[in-house]
């Protein structure tokens, strides 16, 4: 064992600033903090890095070298097989919840529905609180005190996932049956909360499952297995989950695909592309046959058309240049809307986070309160509209008893309906697929939807961060279609455009403005609406949309994870990187080992550091001169403390010890499976023996010189995938290591707490700024 400065002072001395630059670039501190928790779920938890770089030591080099033909076609087929497996399990996961939802959704509104008819509006209403609010406190009371990490919609811990952040919880048997569980009480206890966030979760949830390598303890170890013991084929498979996921929730398939490789991978490639593409497949074929089932009315109170497919397709969709001037309006108020949005989540997500600081006890009590607040809404605002009478020409039974239909009876007499109710006492999905119906431009009252909108906005602003499972699409698609379909009523006959595609509109435009989101979005809209006659209009909302809200703020999920303190590493380098090395943010001091070294010291430096990699150097006689062998990971020492890989003299270490080892010992273990330092019990003559760890180390670590720039250096960890990567110094005759950069290392947090003076040179897009007084909030 050593310990070394990350700094040598030999290094100061040949400085790449000018003298001016280095009194600007001082140092305020010396130590990396930042980054090193985040929010998961609804818990703070200490985080570290995946590693997507290749271990080469002898045993995987072996393993390479002796791989026939058979076992790479077994490898490749394991991987096909598995991605099938992923879309088998995530369709019928996603059949089941939507199955579930409309059930037990459904109960409630039919027993609602016959307590108005009898005139028991307030049996009613207590039957319709109490439902929602023991629905609430199941989905509250089971994610706080079983899987906080199954709170949220997921797909912020998912894309940090697949940028290389390791959020401990997040993929276990307990988060995937939670969020299960969770997503359909909370939805069907009439929470303005999606769906769709919750099943990309479940889609990652069931990649990561399978793809852990088997399991010891429940007898899955079969040989093929281990092959996928490595956070590259895991995080290709989660990719794959989570593309299935969103193929589950919109029966999307290409929007699955492309959504995943817009908003969630950090990484893609041609072939992960075509697994993706395959998955999705499979989710969407094997959804299309449940559907079928459902038709000849097998499921119960199953909406009948199967998931949600809105279908708002007619025989002719005509447009002109004239009615391109209020869909540039859609476009700039739904941006500007999304912006908004975005900024109250934002502020609500920072107060609800200092509530569940509090205790379960209370982030509980939040919930519930939440869903008393908003069944009073969903129940008391259909009064303040006015019953319209029922239309001669409706194309279906009016007024509509039960629990879905466009034409909501209520506490209206018989022939006339409450258009309110309508859209507000309903789910969801059948408030959308209302809203985007065609040929109804009369059946909806001007005031209602405005009405509608305003409470759709504010508690899907409310409802999510609390902690239950929760997602922000069909919110923000339900919120966008009642903004839509208001702009429609107010241009009226001054547009070819039916009020139902300006609902269709209207929830591209908030869905960009809010997401930012533009390829992916436009392709789901699309797969969701079955309509492929209103892609021009759709690419010009999603444009002018995305482009207005980028002048304000962030991508919602961007903003999620910044707050959640996730260490994400974005695709560009902010331009005060390129002023500063990599040697001028690495921090000290440097703990390496030798070639050969004392269990005694490796045992010192596990318990007094959290590091996860450790430079081997050898030093004479093994060198010359001292000489950087490799690096070395903490698993793979524990597991060789484990084993008692050690002798009392280096030149005595029997042949035998390196065979009872294999490639497999060194790959990732399953989720939740680490072994710790702490559980290593060893004997005062064992902790004077030596360990060769020649055979143990990755001989091939990723490294840079001291004056490369830090920028650059950013781009090439991040395109690799790394978790370590070493800096060297450019002169010989020094430490053969300079100091080990990780991904907090490349944090902004940490480079400005280094060098305040930096502030002012940080990358800003053209942004207008947030008015004082909105900052009090």
């Amino acid at each position: 064992m050593a310990t070394a400065p990350n700094v040598d002072e030999e290094a100061v001395t040949h400085p790449l600033l000018s003298t001016d630059h280095e009194l600007y670039l001082r140092r305020s501190s010396t130590s990396n903090v930042t980054s090193q928790v985040a929010i998961v779920g609804a818990n703070v938890c200490p985080i570290e890095s995946l590693d997507y770089e290749m271990i080469e030591n002898d045993f995987c080099k072996q393993d390479w070298r002796s791989r026939g033909k058979i076992e790479i076609v077994q490898y490749i087929f394991m991987k096909w097989t598995l991605c099938f497996l992923v879309g088998i399990i995530v369709s019928l996961l996603g059949f089941f919840n939507n199955l579930a939802v409309e059930n037990i959704a459904g109960v409630k509104f039919v027993i609602t529905s016959n307590m108005m008819l009898a005139r028991r509006f307030w049996v009613a209403f207590a039957v319709f609180s109490v439902y929602n609010f023991v629905l609430t406190l199941i989905a509250s009371t089971v994610t706080a005190y079983i899987a906080p990490a199954a709170a949220g919609s997921g797909i912020p811990e998912v894309k940090a996932y697949l940028n290389g952040v390791d959020a401990p919880g997040i993929f276990t048997l307990r988060t995937f049956v939670v969020k299960i569980v969770g997503s359909i009480s909370a939805v069907s206890g009439s929470l303005l909360v999606g769906k769709a966030g919750p099943m990309v979760h479940t889609g990652a949830c069931v990649a990561a499952l399978l793809g852990q390598g088997g399991s010891k303890r429940y007898g899955l170890t079969w040989r093929w297995l281990r092959f996928f013991k490595n956070d590259r084929d895991r995080r290709d498979l989660v990719t794959c989950g989570s593309a299935a996921g969103i193929t589950a929730a919109f029966r999307a398939p290409v929007g699955g695909v492309l959504f995943s490789l817009e908003e969630m991978a950090s990484w893609w490639r041609s072939a992960l592309l075509w697994r993706s593409f395959f998955t999705a497949a499979v989710v969407a074929i094997v959804l299309r046959g449940l559907i079928d089932v459902c038709l000849s009315g097998k499921c119960g109170l199953f909406g009948k058309g199967g998931l949600i497919m809105y279908d708002v397709a007619s025989e002719e969709i005509t447009y002109h240049l004239s009615d391109v001037l209020p869909v540039l309006l859609l476009g700039v108020i739904g941006g500007i809307l999304g912006s908004v949005y975005n900024f109250l989540i934002d502020k609500v997500l920072r107060v609800y986070n200092l509530i569940h600081a509090k205790g379960p006890g209370y982030a509980i009590l939040l919930a519930c309160l939440i869903s008393i607040f908003t069944s009073s809404l969903l129940f008391g605002l259909p009064w303040l509209a006015t019953c319209r009478r029922c239309p001669a020409d409706a194309a279906e039974a009016c007024p509509t008893i039960g629990r879905s239909g466009n034409y909501k009876k209520f506490q209206c007499p018989p022939g006339y309906y409450n258009d309110l109710a309508s859209l507000i006492f309903n789910t969801n999905d059948d408030a959308i697929r209302n809203l985007f119906s065609h040929y109804t431009d009369s059946e909806f009252h001007r005031s209602s939807v405005f009405i509608f909108f305003i409470t759709c906005f504010f508690l899907s602003v409310f409802s999510y961060g609390i902690v239950v499972p929760a997602g922000l699409f069909v919110p923000v698609i339900v919120t966008g279609a009642s903004y839509g379909r208001f702009v429609g009523m107010l241009v009226g006959s001054h547009s070819n455009l039916n009020q139902g595609l300006f609902a269709v509109l209207g929830s591209a435009s908030l869905l960009g403005g809010s997401m930012r989101m533009t390829v992916s979005l436009c392709v789901i809209l699309l797969e969701l609406t079955n309509n492929l006659l209103l892609l021009p209009l759709i690419m010009l909302v999603l444009l002018i949309s995305k482009t207005v809200a980028d002048a304000f703020n962030g991508n919602i999920y961007d903003l999620i994870m910044k707050l959640k303190g996730f260490p994400y590493l974005e695709a560009h380098a902010e331009p005060y990187m390129r002023q500063l090395t990599v040697v001028d943010v690495v921090t000290g001091p440097l703990q390496f080992f030798h070639g050969i070294e004392k269990v005694k010291n490796i045992v010192h430096i596990l318990q007094t550091t959290r590091h996860n990699g450790f430079p081997v150097i050898d030093e004479p006689p093994l060198s010359e001169t001292p000489v950087l062998f490799g690096l070395i990971l903490r698993a793979h020492i524990i597991l060789l403390l484990k084993k008692k890989a050690f002798s009392p003299n280096p030149a005595l270490i029997p042949a035998n010890v390196s065979k009872q080892f294999s490639s497999a010992d060194f790959g990732k273990k399953g989720l939740g499976n680490e072994d710790k330092i702490e559980n290593i019990a060893l004997t005062e003559e064992e902790m004077e023996m030596l360990i060769d760890l020649h055979p143990y180390t990755n001989a091939s670590p990723y490294t840079v010189v001291e004056t490369m720039s830090l920028a650059k250096a950013l781009i090439l960890f991040r395109q690799v995938g790394l978790r370590h990567m070493l800096v060297i110094p450019k002169i010989s005759g020094r430490s053969p290591v300079v100091g080990i950069l990780t991904r907090h290392d490349f944090m902004p947090e940490h480079i400005l707490d280094l060098y305040p003076a930096l502030v002012g040179s940080k990358w800003k897009r053209l942004r207008f700024r947030i008015p004082r007084l909105l900052k009090l909030f």
